[in-house]
């Protein structure tokens, strides 16, 4: 048996090749001292431990003496079929020559074809630039423009008491104006005692202020109370006024004013 070197499969005695994996398989011969199958190039026999290389060296000599009829292989004897010769090639065909096409000549165009010169371009003459005026005259306006300065508009607020139609202007160089009576801490910027019922008004009795464009209303502490369009404001809270708004001061819609603007 021989057994394959790469899967260990065991083949019988001449196969060539594994049986299982394809593998070539080492060739074998018979050993001269036991006749076990071993490899051929064992160095010594693995049932009786007979040195195969010793066996060889004299199969090797023996073979030298014999002569070279004997050792030739009648494999080798046959002889090669002969080789046909080979068909002479055609010669090489010579290119044409390869040959440039002409050139077109350009033609001068026809007179009627051709584009007129263009005029030189008229040479334009600077406008003059209207003067100046002196130092101390005033510039004429340019068209579209008034001749008087724009003004900036700017909004008056006014309280209009509305039990007597007095209407009191509030201050616009304050940004805080206090409302109330005369009193020893902060003097009121508009003073509310000379109208009828003014004793429900408290000396300190609201503020209205002025941030940006838009005028606040605040109570400031007063006995009474502040109502704005009949609703009471609480103490701390602000009201951003309105045209027609309607302020009271003090319980019963005594004193009471109409925020306006213009």
């Amino acid at each position: 048996m021989i057994v394959c070197p790469n899967c260990n499969h065991q083949n019988p005695d001449g196969a060539v090749q594994c049986e299982a994996c394809y593998t070539p398989l080492p060739a074998t011969m018979s050993c001269p001292n036991c006749g076990t199958t071993v490899q051929t190039d064992a160095s010594f026999c693995g049932q009786c431990g007979y040195n195969l290389r010793t066996a060889a060296g004299l199969q090797s000599s023996d073979d030298a003496s014999a002569s070279p009829s004997e050792v030739a292989s009648p494999t080798l004897a046959v002889a090669a079929p002969p080789i046909p010769d080979l068909l002479p090639l055609d010669p090489l065909v010579p290119p044409d020559p390869l040959v440039a096409p002409p050139l077109p000549i350009a033609l001068p165009d026809p007179p009627a074809a051709r584009e007129p010169v263009p005029d030189p371009m008229p040479v334009m003459t600077p406008t003059p630039l209207p003067s100046q005026p002196e130092s101390g005259e005033a510039a004429p306006p340019m068209p579209g423009q008034s001749s008087s300065a724009t003004q900036l508009q700017q909004h008056t607020a006014r309280l209009l008491h509305l039990q007597t139609s007095a209407s009191l202007e509030l201050p616009q160089s304050l940004t805080v104006i206090h409302l109330g009576k005369p009193n020893d801490r902060i003097p009121p910027d508009i003073d509310v005692s000379g109208f009828p019922d003014s004793e429900i008004v408290s000396r300190i009795h609201a503020d209205i202020r002025l941030e940006g464009d838009a005028y606040y209303l605040e109570d400031v502490g007063s006995s009474n109370g502040t109502y704005i369009n009949n609703v009471p404001l609480p103490m701390g809270n602000r009201h951003r006024l309105r045209p027609g708004d309607r302020i009271s001061l003090g319980k019963g819609d005594k004193v009471t004013f109409l925020f306006q603007l213009s």
